[in-house]
């Protein structure tokens, strides 16, 4: 089995410094998950704005919201209004094609002065016709076994399955163990995983370590996965089955080309009927963001 150790690089999110670990040069994707940011935890100034992301668009993806602390407003072009709390999931689904997409904003409502989230984004299969979507899960499959606590997210996992709709095989687990501990977790045969460190460490079997904000990329053959554990430590197990075509990443686009993404940017920017209807910003403090143009060394 081959293990890496992907480390993050910082970036700001409206307003909030997050950890971001897919993609980057090393590796792109995990199966379909194809962006991985760690937001948090921080705490706001009582007079703060807190997150405040304004109207953007999305094309061929599907936008994953783990909430861990906290809460975020997300309305979209669609008509979706929905508040996500703790051990929520917001899917929202850009559709695929050249003639779909969707936008929406995020925003911490006013006396929320906390937020710890993951955001992860899912390449969507382009040789399907999906529309735009939204969908909300506000319970999922939880449960406790040997001092370790879980609580599946997407996908299947010791036999249990989640709501949470999908377009190619995936899986997604919030593990948190209070003691240190050996963990056996079951793979599938042809999947890619990882393992993202929310705090904590976790050794693999070949002693190849991550700490917070830090993943552990595995692929092979194996039929499970075995981790040394510390006490407190809290990670997501992310895996799926590898896209059967390119994933290109510009901007908040997803793409199987470059001259998709350079549509994608126009059609935004020209105010193109694609991304459904506008949506109103009046009294929010939010602005609709411009897509910058993609650059010349983009690759496919």
């Amino acid at each position: 089995m081959n293990i890496q150790t992907l480390h993050a690089s910082t970036k700001d999110v409206g307003g909030i410094p997050v950890a971001r670990l897919l993609p980057q040069g090393r590796r792109r994707t995990i199966g379909a998950w194809c962006f991985l940011d760690h937001a948090g935890p921080a705490q706001f100034a009582a007079d703060a704005p807190g997150l405040q992301v304004g109207a953007h668009p999305h094309t061929n993806l599907q936008t994953f919201t783990w909430m861990l602390e906290g809460e975020v407003w997300h309305q979209d072009s669609l008509g979706f209004r929905q508040l996500i709390r703790p051990k929520q999931v917001n899917l929202m689904t850009a559709g695929t094609g050249s003639r779909r997409g969707i936008a929406h904003t995020e925003q911490t409502p006013e006396g929320i002065h906390s937020l710890h989230a993951v955001q992860l984004w899912i390449a969507l299969p382009m040789n399907q016709e999906i529309e735009p979507d939204f969908q909300h899960y506000p319970e999922l499959p939880e449960w406790q076994e040997d001092g370790v606590r879980y609580v599946l997210t997407t996908g299947s996992f010791q036999g249990r399955t989640a709501p949470t709709q999908q377009y190619s095989p995936l899986v997604g687990v919030d593990v948190q163990a209070d003691t240190a501990q050996s963990l056996s977790l079951a793979l599938e045969a042809g999947w890619e995983y990882g393992v993202l460190v929310i705090a904590g460490s976790v050794n693999a079997a070949d002693g190849t370590r991550a700490a917070a904000d830090e993943l552990l990329f595995f692929e092979g053959s194996a039929d499970r996965l075995t981790l040394e554990v510390a006490a407190g430590s809290h990670f997501m197990l992310l895996g799926g089955e590898p896209l059967p075509h390119p994933t290109v990443i510009w901007w908040n686009f997803v793409a199987d080309s470059r001259a998709a993404l350079h549509e994608a940017v126009a059609d935004w920017n020209s105010g193109s009927p694609r991304f459904g209807a506008e949506i109103d910003l009046s009294g929010t403090g939010l602005k609709r963001l411009v897509a910058p143009e993609p650059p010349q060394g983009l690759r496919d």
